[in-house]
């Protein structure tokens, strides 16, 4: 790929060990999970984890939301490696090895903090058919400290390398000051930042912090149950996701040489996007969709991986649209050896 080299793409989130498995709807109830949700877990939940091991169909894969999308991103770009750059805190052990081993693999430039008092992050995907119900055991990943990473000079230099920055919004619950350093940053310099709604969780609970980054906000992802919930914690009054997504490109704009672009998916429904554009999904048959766990990471991992090529808002879609579709043929958020994309 021409132009793109490394490091230009920064990525800062909650690096999670993902533990996948075939699940029943007693499972689910035993735990009071949603067949399709994304919670941080509780005390309760603790035995959960301890269950979803012991299940012989169980499966790891490096995830946390934003470090799937980065290591998606660099497989639709392939050459040159390290194209991104995360930025997470895992714990000195088994699960941090492991996952220290999948960003290498991926080629994916992973700088972890390192940090003993707490194990690695993990999250557990209950896979219910077509849907999946996420439980996030940060761990080590709530330990993230701007002072003891971030602002470490040799660190922060890799940052201002990057021209494209990319933090999910789960991040605003670990370090919102971190995130607001980098978006700053990419404000006084042009160049661009993005944020993913992540959750409804997240703006019901996490408005506050939310709101203090939104000035910032260059490109906005979400899916459609989360544009909802941010409306409603807004006071939007609609529940028209294209008029969501105007609304929310008007909101208050620090850096006025970009417009905000507004993105939200809906599953197998059009792609909103704002200039208010409807983006047709590629087709599928039901029937080949293994999992959606990771599809909206992998969307957002294509359309970045176009983004940091200065392609145009179409395409940077088209790119989301066909790594989603990659994506959700499979178990968990993988993908085969190379993209056929063109």
């Amino acid at each position: 790929v021409t132009g793109v080299s490394e490091n230009t793409l920064f990525g800062m989130g909650n690096p999670l060990l993902d533990i996948s498995a075939v699940v029943d709807k007693d499972f689910l109830d035993k735990f009071g999970l949603k067949p399709n949700d994304q919670i941080l877990a509780e005390d309760k939940h603790k035995p959960l984890f301890e269950e979803i091991i012991k299940r012989n169909n169980v499966e790891y894969h490096a995830g946390g939301s934003t470090q799937n999308s980065v290591k998606i991103a660099q497989w639709m770009i392939q050459e040159p490696h390290k194209v991104a750059t995360f930025f997470g805190c895992i714990g000195t052990d088994r699960f941090g090895e492991i996952l220290k081993t999948k960003a290498a693999e991926a080629h994916v430039d992973a700088y972890y903090y390192e940090q003993n008092q707490e194990p690695t992050g993990t999250c557990a995907a209950c896979i219910t058919g077509e849907n999946r119900s996420l439980v996030a055991n940060l761990a080590a990943a709530n330990c993230y400290k701007k002072e003891k990473h971030l602002d470490l000079d040799g660190n922060w230099e890799l940052v201002k390398k990057a021209k494209v920055y990319y933090i999910a919004g789960f991040f605003l619950t670990v370090s919102p000051e971190s995130i607001l350093k980098v978006a700053k940053h990419a404000s006084d310099n042009n160049k661009i930042f993005c944020l993913n709604l992540s959750a409804p969780f997240i703006s019901q609970f996490f408005k506050e912090p939310l709101m203090k980054v939104m000035p910032y906000v260059d490109i906005l992802f979400g899916n459609e149950t989360e544009a909802a919930t941010f409306a409603k914690e807004l006071g939007f009054e609609t529940d028209d996701i294209a008029e969501i997504a105007k609304k929310t490109q008007n909101l208050p704009k620090e850096n006025d040489k970009r417009q905000r672009v507004v993105v939200f998916t809906q599953g197998k429904d059009d792609t909103v996007a704002t200039k208010v554009t409807m983006f047709p999904v590629l087709d599928i048959d039901q029937n080949d969709i293994v999992d959606t766990n990771g599809a909206g990471d992998a969307f957002v991992g294509g359309f970045l991986s176009a983004l940091v090529q200065d392609q145009v808002l179409e395409e940077c879609i088209r790119a989301g649209h066909y790594a989603a579709n990659v994506i959700i043929q499979r178990v968990g958020c993988t993908f085969p050896e190379r993209p056929e994309y063109h």
